[in-house]
Formats: structure tokens, sequence, C-alpha cells
């Protein structure tokens, strides 16, 4: 899962009753889409409270079908689809975070998808790629994130720069005129704990790495991957960022008061502040993340997956097909501000209409790079967690690199 709204929104939804016993297929012979059904979806943070809305408009095209979702927790959601799997008990479908779809596709309990109904070129290719295992599509692109760089254009102007920064070289130039001019922080950047591989990796596809190359190894300690560690770590060597990070931290609030200017998110961050920090509404720009070789971002975001053991896979397929549809996608952002994984829905009015902002996003996510659907994510991030700590601290970023390599590759297959 990568999307953060703020760190509350992720474990706010709790599941108060999931009983194991009643929420899923046997998986016994399918029901064709057009006979009475109950189709289970779990869906995950806001997402889960807010899917039912929709799903009650595919019922009245589809009354055959009675969609029962079920809200889970990003906290918990892991080992209830773990435990659900191992008593095959599982929904029929699943909303599923896209660092999520490795593990689940190596215990072989997801339904590939069939690309003759869906097709790759219907969507952003890092969305459908982040699916993808051995040629092999496990997943529909529902919603997708990508990062940018939210700065402050009024205390920029203030510093002396009136321009957006392109490059790395700008991006570090505008963080150190910000503290000259009396920021505490020129920017603010996670250096370390849970999510801080979140800060680094558009460097590293920036500047023209992979965390994973095409020997299907990983790539941690190639030159492009230094150079993202090294330039990361000017930040914090010359003092830019702050070396410690308070778990829970939102930078919303030091955002409007100009104590930390300018930081990278994704796209819930232009409601949070327009909602918080009203004061600087127009004074403030998002744009791309800039660039080494190239301005790269990655992509997080959900997908909809099918578990094999479903007895309801036409229905699934049917609701699956509704939910990714250009029209529903754009009502979809204007009831959650998740961004369409389909091309086409951009071209909606509740998109093109959407001003500066969303246009950046749009143009983040033509380029960006998918993270490799990879069985141990949660370890693999915590390997470059833990070697960003160290880099943060003033460690060697060669040094560090070469150690997280050999512990990264004991961790790929």
């Amino acid at each position: 899962m990568t999307r953060t709204k703020s760190v509350s929104v992720a474990a706010t939804v709790v599941v108060t009753a999931l009983a194991l016993t009643s929420c899923g297929s046997s998986g016994g012979a399918q029901v064709g889409a057009d006979k009475k059904q109950t189709l289970t979806v779990w869906a995950m943070g806001e997402e889960g409270t807010r899917l039912k809305a929709v799903t009650d408009e595919f019922t009245k095209q589809h009354p055959n079908i009675t969609v029962k979702v079920t809200p889970v927790g990003w906290d918990v959601v892991h080992q209830k689809l773990v435990s659900a799997i191992a008593a095959k008990k599982t929904p029929d479908m699943a909303q599923m975070g896209s660092t999520m779809m490795g593990e689940f596709i190596a215990l072989d309990a997801l339904e590939p998808v069939d690309t003759k109904t869906f097709k790759k070129s219907d969507f952003f290719p890092a969305t459908w790629d982040s699916n993808v295992k051995d040629g092999t599509a496990y997943g529909v692109p529902w919603y997708a994130d990508t990062r940018a760089l939210y700065y402050r254009t009024d205390l920029a102007k203030k510093a002396g720069i009136d321009k957006a920064p392109s490059t790395w070289k700008e991006q570090q130039a505008l963080a150190a005129a910000y503290q000259k001019a009396g920021a505490e922080w020129g920017t603010d950047l996670q250096p370390s704990s849970t999510g801080a591989w979140q800060s680094w990796v558009q460097y590293l596809y920036s500047a023209g790495g992979e965390l994973i190359g095409k020997d299907g190894e990983p790539a941690l300690d190639s030159p492009a991957a230094i150079r993202a560690f090294t330039e990361w770590a000017g930040y914090f060597k010359k003092g830019l960022a702050k070396k410690t990070f308070t778990p829970g931290y939102d930078v919303t609030k030091d955002f409007g008061s100009g104590k930390r200017p300018m930081f990278q998110s994704g796209p819930w961050m232009v409601a949070n502040i327009d909602d918080q920090q009203p004061q600087i509404k127009g004074k403030y720009k998002v744009v791309p993340v800039p660039a080494d070789k190239t301005s790269t971002s990655w992509v997080g975001g959900a997908s909809l997956v099918t578990f094999k053991n479903s007895a309801h896979k036409a229905a699934a397929e049917e609701l699956t097909q509704y939910l990714t549809t250009p029209k529903t996608q754009a009502k979809w952002y204007e009831a959650d501000k998740a961004l369409p994984a389909n091309k086409a829905a951009w071209d909606e009015p509740a998109l093109k209409g959407g001003g500066d902002s969303l246009a950046t996003f749009k143009t983040s996510l033509d380029t960006a790079k998918a993270i490799p659907p990879l069985e141990k994510w949660n370890e693999f991030a915590a390997a470059v967690e833990g070697a960003l700590a160290k880099i943060s601290q003033g460690a060697d970023p060669a040094a560090t690199a070469k150690a997280l390599q050999k512990t990264a590759e004991g961790l790929v297959g």
C-alpha cells in the first residue's frame, strides 16, 4: 500500500466484524454473470467506506448481482488476506495495494487477468506493469498515485527565485535559498522509518536506475543508485533537511507556516493543504519531480484482483470492467480524489478542468515507473530504509549501497 493521505488514514478504517466463515466463496462451480448471486469485495482505507455508493450504481445495471463490500483497515488487511487464503475463504474480489501484489501472486491466490477484456494500452504503463509477473497480469489498475514536488512560490520569490526547480541542482539551490531566507529547513525529506523509501525512489528512477535490473537481480549498487543515494544524502549533509523523523509527522502545518516550504508527495496533499492551510492558497505550486537524466516518479495506488477461489469470476469481471471505465473512474475521482488509472478518464470533464496541479500529476503518470511486484517487498523496502537511515546520518553512499545490494540479493528469488 502506498497511498497515504495522512498517517492516520491508512489505519482509520477498522474492521469490527470479519468472520472468515462468512466472507468468501467456496471456489466450487462457476456461476454465470447473468445468474442471481452475491459478489463479495474487500476494499481498504477510505475506499472501503466509499465504494458501496459506486457498487449500488452497478447493481442498478446488474440487478441479479448483489455486491457486498467489506471495509478493511490497511493496518490489518495483510493478515486478513493471508488467513483467508489459508482457510480457502477469500472474498471474490479485493482492492490490492500496488506493493502487495508480489506476495499474493507468489501465493498463487490471484486469478490471471483476461487480457482480451482488459488492455494494457488503456492504462498508464506503470500502473499495469506493477501487476505483471513473468509476463502474466494478475490485477487491473483501479487508481494511481505518483509523487510530485510541492513548493511555496511566495517564499521562493522572497528568497530571490521565481522559477520552478526542474533539475536536481535547482531543487537543492531552492532549498538552500529558503533556509537562508529564514525557513527552519529547506525541504522536508523523510530520513528513516517505514515509508522512507518513498522519499528516495524517484531519485533512483530519475537517475536512470532500477530497483531490479533486467537480469532479475537487485540493482541497488549501480552507478545510478549510488548517484541517487548521494543526491538524496546531500540535503542532510548540508543541513537542508532534518536528520530525525517522528512517526506520524504530517508536513501540512509546517508547509503552511513556511518552516518546511518544500516537499514531495502525492495528489491528496492538494486537498489537505487547501483545507488545513487556506491562507496559502495560490501561494504554492505542484510541479514534476526535478530531473537528473529524466524527471521520473514512481507509481503506487491500487488494483482490482479476483481470487482463484472465487465461484463468481464472471461477475467479478463485470464489476472490474465497470469500475475501470473512464466515466466511472471520473466519478470515483470526484468522490475520492484518487487519480484514474485509465488514461481515457482524464478526458472526462471532472478531470479536464482540474487545474495545474492535476495536470502535473497526469504528466508524472505518463512517465512514471512501476514498483516491481516482489514477493518479499516489505523486507526489501525495510532494507532500503535501513540504508537510507545510515546515509542520512553521514554514512558513505557507495559503501552503504554495496552492503544493501548483498542484503537485497537474499530477498529476491
